[in-house]
């Protein structure tokens, strides 16, 4: 198997796999990268002795500092758990376009409210500006992932969807690195902790202008009754004319999709939230999809993002500076397995297996560094130089990035972006993007608590939560890979366990495909004899052979 190999759900044109739908998800994705770079940059800004000296950290005890820098971290995340409900209507009624546009100009306002923050106007701006750029991460994280979804190819809306993880790591790779510089480069002064927060405007700014570069989601626009317009939205991004067999297909499914949508769920504002409440089916998979946000938050890669600093001086990194590089090196190696993730594991390994092998390798990382923790006491024992036990518990920290990063640190967001149907798909993103945001909100305000308190014991916690994540996973999730968006329905009814869900709706999926194919020539609607019809005819052939 090839390293871009793609598992197909029916034969399909390469023109499909253009750049046009490449390029739109990842506009759409790059809101990821206001929210990576927030969660890497702001811990080691606070940190800094620029900052920790301009608000006379040194006046406050531990606790106040404490319950300051929680304080300032989290009323971020309250701010993005509110924003993902508010883009339930704004993506309902204006589309994922306008909407992420939106969210990227209230981004903007509370960036530049936080520029205004010094001490002589105290941290009030601070507070006020974080709580609307979380509104606007919030509203992004809910239509970003969505409007990729809705665009992509089966066979590669893992890939697509994962450019939303791709742009969170390399906002997070330059929130890190840009601490580390104004650190090494710059004196302590108020221009060097005010840059890292300047520099959010840049993705924010690019994020407003790309989305005028790309055209609407097709599906929200059959939704919203505008089937034309939608079919040559379509027929731009798959780059095919409309009465080409594929399109056909695509085409029909999506008003397959919508008609049963319409007989069953509604296509109202209001519809969805009924539909949660009547329809036990759709209610089982919002509780399912919020809950994988729970176990994510549970492996403690957001008190790593936020606390960076404290998680390393535990394990007996000496020095804001010290620190600050070990998180540089953190956000570098994030990145590069992202990469691999995104172009190889997603779409061909599987959300299922990702998350049961991530979950459990990260578990026994965790064990062995809770275990040096407690028996060496570096915090205890504090020396200019890691000792070779310390050396070893940041291997098995490095070790536990490369398992958690192609497993739980994006996949939760490309299974809540394709496993509901279309009209219930952006409120049910709102519910998952908020259950994120709630936990993350959880995870950044009581983090400095938890280490006051439990010492090494939040690593045992942290590790016992993955080994947990890996039997929910197996009982209750089933795999999404290659299953078009509107087969989802079928995929996760009761009426066969979750490991066993993925194959056998595959083969019905194909087996409808071929079915209408069949009746499709039988008609005589696709007699052409150009040679990419050929060639998709003679694709037909092989997979009935198959």
């Amino acid at each position: 198997m090839g390293f871009l190999t793609m598992v197909e759900d029916r034969p399909t044109p390469k023109s499909v796999y253009n750049w046009r739908v490449y390029m739109s998800a990842f506009v759409a994705g790059s809101a990821a990268i206001m929210i990576g770079y927030d969660s890497a940059f702001i811990g080691g800004t606070l940190a800094l002795k620029s900052f920790t000296t301009e608000f006379d950290f040194e006046s406050l005890g531990t606790p106040a500092v404490n319950l300051l820098k929680a304080n300032i971290v989290s009323c971020y995340q309250a701010g993005a758990f509110f924003g993902a409900f508010f883009a339930y209507p704004f993506g309902h009624f204006l589309g994922r376009r306008k909407g992420l546009a939106i969210f990227a100009t209230i981004f903007i306002v509370g960036a530049g409210m936080m520029l205004g923050c010094n001490a002589a106007r105290g941290l009030g701006l601070m507070y006020g500006g974080r709580v609307l750029a979380g509104i606007g991460v919030g509203g992004a994280s809910n239509l970003s992932p969505i409007y990729c979804s809705e665009i992509a190819p089966p066979a590669i809306r893992g890939r697509l969807v994962g450019l939303y993880e791709l742009s969170w790591q390399i906002g997070g790779l330059v929130g890190f690195w840009i601490n580390y510089g104004v650190d090494q480069t710059m004196p302590s002064t108020h221009e060097q902790w005010i840059i890292p927060f300047a520099v959010q405007l840049i993705p924010a700014g690019l994020l407003f202008v790309g989305v005028f570069c790309i055209r609407e989601s097709p599906r929200w626009m059959f939704m919203r009754g505008k089937r034309e317009e939608g079919i040559r939205n379509l027929c731009w991004l798959r780059q095919l004319d409309a009465d080409h067999v594929y399109m056909q297909e695509e085409v029909y499914q999506i008003d397959q999709a919508i008609e049963h949508q319409r007989s069953t769920v509604g296509m109202g504002f209001w519809q969805p939230f009924k539909a949660v409440f009547t329809q036990k089916k759709v209610l089982y998979r919002f509780l399912l999809g919020g809950s994988l946000f729970m176990w994510q938050n549970a492996t403690g890669i957001n008190a790593i993002n936020y606390y960076s600093p404290t998680i390393f001086k535990s394990i007996g990194i000496q020095g804001t500076s010290a620190s600050l590089l070990t998180t540089g090196v953190f956000g570098v190696v994030k990145t590069v397995v992202t990469l691999v993730w995104l172009f190889y594991l997603i779409d061909n390994f599987g959300r299922r297996r990702l998350l049961m092998y991530g979950a459990i390798a990260g578990a026994v990382c965790m064990y062995y560094i809770a275990a040096y923790i407690a028996i060496a006491k570096p915090a205890d024992n504090p020396t200019d130089t890691l000792s070779s036990g310390g050396t070893s518990a940041m291997v098995f920290f490095y070790l536990w990035t490369v398992s958690y990063t192609p497993s739980w640190n994006g996949t939760p967001w490309v299974l809540n972006s394709e496993m509901f149907d279309q009209n219930v798909r952006t409120l049910a993103q709102a519910w998952a993007a908020s259950s994120n945001w709630l936990f993350n909100f959880l995870i950044a305000r009581f983090t400095p608590q938890m280490f006051a308190a439990m010492g090494y014991g939040v690593y045992l916690f942290f590790a016992s939560m993955m080994i947990l994540a890996a039997f929910y996973v197996w009982f209750l999730v089933p795999e999404t890979k290659g299953i078009p968006l509107e087969a989802m329905d079928r995929l996760f009814s009761k009426n066969f366990p979750a490991r066993k869900a993925h194959a056998i709706v595959l083969a019905e999926v194909k087996e409808a495909d071929r079915e209408f194919r069949r009746h499709s020539h039988a008609e005589g609607k696709f007699d052409s004899t150009s040679t990419e019809e050929q060639k998709y005819v003679v694709g037909e052939k092989h997979v009935e052979q198959v």
